[in-house]
């Protein structure tokens, strides 16, 4: 892949999030594409990361996803992205608590046919779950 259509289709992955467009984020990964992520765990095939995307979507339906850094190697990249949104929905089980969030996440990316191929996704869960206040962080002594 040329470094133009990497920035291509990493320009509608950017669109897709500003709509919150759960199809059309699903829709730039390949048929038999693979993600695995803290939340969703291994994700095989459209259907299942349109899924997880449309959890996140509901949870979070003011999220916004800000990229920030992005390193590319030919058909691989890491992309560093901010997210921010309010929790307003069910997330994985956790009630909204109309709590904001804000975390990094870095993107690792295998791409196929101008499609994501393969999806890693490393953020600090733990961290969000201090902020939605499921869990809370020990006081540094």
């Amino acid at each position: 892949m040329t470094r133009d259509e990497v920035l291509a289709l990493l320009d509608r992955r950017s669109s897709a999030w500003a709509a919150r467009d759960a199809a059309a984020l699903a829709a730039t990964h390949t048929a038999d594409g693979v993600v695995v992520s803290p939340v969703g765990g291994v994700l095989e095939g459209r259907a299942e990361i349109e899924r997880v995307y449309r959890l996140w979507l509901a949870a979070f339906p003011d999220i916004a996803a800000q990229p920030v850094d992005l390193v590319i190697e030919g058909a691989r990249l890491v992309q560093l992205v901010r997210f921010s949104g309010t929790h307003l929905g069910d997330f994985f089980g956790m009630p909204p608590t109309n709590r904001h969030v804000e975390f990094d996440a870095a993107l690792l990316m295998t791409l196929r046919d101008a499609l994501v191929a393969e999806e890693r996704r490393v953020y600090d869960f733990t961290g969000l779950l201090v902020q939605v206040g499921v869990i809370r962080a020990k006081p540094m002594a």
